[in-house]
């Protein structure tokens, strides 16, 4: 018997072991839904959890985003999965929505009869004893809303990624999780036996589920869930009022900018891509990455975005991550994304044990792309931290001695300028001088050039912008095919890119500039499906790529509007809001046939776009106040 099935016959009974059991008889609960990504968000800054249609935990790893799935079944869809599902009777179709502006997640079951449950689900997260509470705990409140209803709770943690079932302990009101290293302790007013039994019962009140640390609470089950729920609702609705919002679309930015923060790993600073791992990028691709790691790529972007709208908190956090970075490499390589407590080492492996997402394979543990060398990853850093050099808002502003720091980073721009590498997009057996990487060269130049100018170094600013001016003619010269009408994606290549879009993003080029609108003319004949973009159109380690890359839409949203095209990128960014799930969130990939969405989840680079597209096409808010 091998570990996973030793770990099987220990674990108490689950639906699938219920199934010649009398008790089944008796019952009617449908089976769980397939794995879907129609699915919302919790969390606090410090972890998070992936809740379905019918509030069923699918996934959520501990102790922090890039930990042990100890809820695993978005990958698992099986009867070996590790969940956490509240299920309703005869239940036969559910409701969902956040509460108002806020990470508060609310579903509501109905059964057969009309009678009817509400689940709230949430992550605590609010400001007492000066810092912010982030407990690892994950608050589940029921309540019934209608008639006497009956649920059954199946609560399957699991850990070492599903291959080993906790040893149980139990007291009069709360259940502990054990497992290898770490517990989890349910603490609630629900009867115990029932849970461990998973006996159905008769929602006749409002029932509080604590799952976290193995802590005894200082108050009251009900008071605490309650007095949770109250704080970390105030919390989001204040951080969400104080955002500075466009007057249309305002609701899909908000949600964009909480689920944006929620990527935030606040202990340390680091933004994590998106806080799933091994949702293929197509159906049966093999395009399975791990994205729960912080690559200072997408960072930037999330902290761009989020400056935007005035919340320059989470760009502070950042800071403090970043500054790591740059001082811990000595003026040397710097990796494209590092892990969220900064390490270095994020071996790739395989985990034998799950099927992955709908069964497609394979499940994927750490990421190669920290071995490689993407030389954008210079200019991302210089972009990330340009802000606090002059905003004045900042608690700690950039100072000269980080200047100097930056510089390092901005030599290191120039030694590895107009060199191959694996662009971007991380290709892993093709390396060119890519024209994205080359423009961050330049845009990190440029901008410790703008530095230097505010901390009044003009001898400085004159060093940076000579490199910068430089740079700028050879990247407009070197990566323009006179074959194809449009900036290449490489130095003398003819293939294209929709990273070259970010050449206008950077501020290398007009928008209006007539090799720039012809570049976007040639893209949208060979990258678009539609409204949809494609990120490149050479095939690549896996072919040629199927769906559609959902930042680049946004980049070509973003293009369209600048070159004075904004009735068309208004149309198109509308089409994205459409294909948003019924929350309101987006995940990487958009397949530009089925409409269905592919890779990991949440992506931030997709709600940045969102953020980005609202805000360039907003009509202005006194055409209406």
């Amino acid at each position: 018997m091998n570990d996973r099935a030793a770990a099987l016959s220990a674990a108490p009974p689950g639906p699938a072991q219920d199934a010649a059991g009398p008790s089944t008889q008796r019952n009617h609960f449908p089976p769980s839904a397939e794995p879907s990504l129609a699915v919302g968000v919790i969390g606090n800054c410090a972890f998070s959890a992936v809740v379905d249609a019918r509030a069923r935990v699918v996934w959520c790893c501990l102790p922090r985003f890039d930990g042990d799935p100890v809820f695993n079944a978005l990958l698992d869809p099986g009867p070996d999965a590790s969940d956490w599902a509240i299920e309703l009777e005869d239940c036969v179709r559910s409701e969902q929505h956040y509460e108002h502006n806020t990470a508060v997640l609310r579903t509501r079951l109905y059964d057969s009869a009309g009678q009817a449950i509400e689940v709230t689900d949430f992550a605590p997260r609010f400001f007492a004893r000066s810092r912010y509470f982030r407990p690892l705990t994950l608050v589940r409140r029921v309540r019934p809303i209608a008639g006497a209803p009956r649920i059954r709770v199946c609560l399957r943690p699991r850990f070492q990624w599903g291959a080993l079932a906790p040893t149980l302990t139990r007291g009069s009101n709360h259940i502990r999780y054990v497992g290898p290293e770490f517990t989890l302790r349910l603490n609630t007013d629900a009867p115990v036996a029932h849970i461990l039994s998973r006996e159905a019962f008769v929602v006749a009140r409002e029932y509080n589920f604590l799952l976290g640390a193995d802590e005894t609470l200082t108050d009251g089950i009900a008071d605490t869930a309650r007095h949770f729920e109250q704080e970390t609702i105030a919390y989001w609705r204040t951080w969400s009022k104080r955002l500075h919002i466009p007057y249309e679309w305002q609701e899909a930015v908000i949600r964009a900018a909480i689920t944006l923060k929620l990527s935030l790993y606040e202990d340390t600073g680091a933004i994590v891509a998106a806080m799933t791992t091994s949702i293929p990028e197509a159906p049966g691709s093999q395009r399975n990455w791990d994205y729960r790691y912080c690559w200072l790529r997408d960072a930037f972007f999330v902290v761009r975005a989020l400056n935007s709208l005035s919340e320059v908190g989470t760009m502070e956090d950042y800071l403090r991550w970043l500054t790591n970075v740059v001082v811990g490499s000595h003026g040397e390589h710097i990796q494209p994304l590092y892990g969220i407590g900064l390490e270095r080492q994020l071996p790739e492996s395989f985990v034998d044990g799950l099927p992955g997402y709908r069964g497609m394979g394979p499940v994927r543990v750490g990421n190669q792309a920290q071995e490689h060398f993407q030389h954008d990853v210079y200019g991302n850093i210089v972009l990330g931290a340009a802000q606090a050099f002059h905003d004045h808002r900042l608690l700690r502003p950039g100072t000269r001695a980080d200047f100097i720091h930056l510089e390092a980073v901005g030599e290191q721009a120039i030694r590895v300028y107009g060199t191959p590498d694996a662009g971007m997009w991380e290709l892993r057996t093709r390396a060119r001088v890519h024209t994205s990487s080359a423009l961050m060269s330049w845009a990190a130049c440029d901008r410790l050039a703008k530095i230097a100018v505010a901390l009044e170094l003009p001898d400085r600013a004159d060093y940076w912008r000579g490199h910068a001016d430089r740079m700028r003619e050879e990247i407009l010269t070197k990566s323009w095919s006179e074959e194809r009408q449009a900036f290449a994606e490489s130095f003398g290549g003819n293939e294209l890119d929709a990273s070259v879009l970010l050449m206008v993003e950077v501020g290398l080029i007009d928008a209006r500039d007539p090799r720039f609108v012809s570049t976007v003319d040639a893209m949208e004949k060979t990258l678009c499906d539609g409204p949809y973009m494609r990120r490149y159109e050479a095939a690549d380690d896996f072919g040629k790529p199927e769906t559609a890359f959902n930042i680049c839409t946004f980049w070509r949203i973003d293009a369209l509007a600048k070159i004075g095209r904004k009735q068309e990128a208004r149309e198109i960014f509308e089409t994205m809001l459409a294909a948003r799930n019924p929350l309101g969130l987006l995940s990487e990939d958009t397949h530009p046939v089925t409409g269905e969405m592919w890779g990991n989840f949440p992506q931030t680079y997709s709600m940045v776009g969102i953020i980005n597209a609202a805000v360039r096409l907003s009509a202005p808010w006194d055409a209406a106040v």
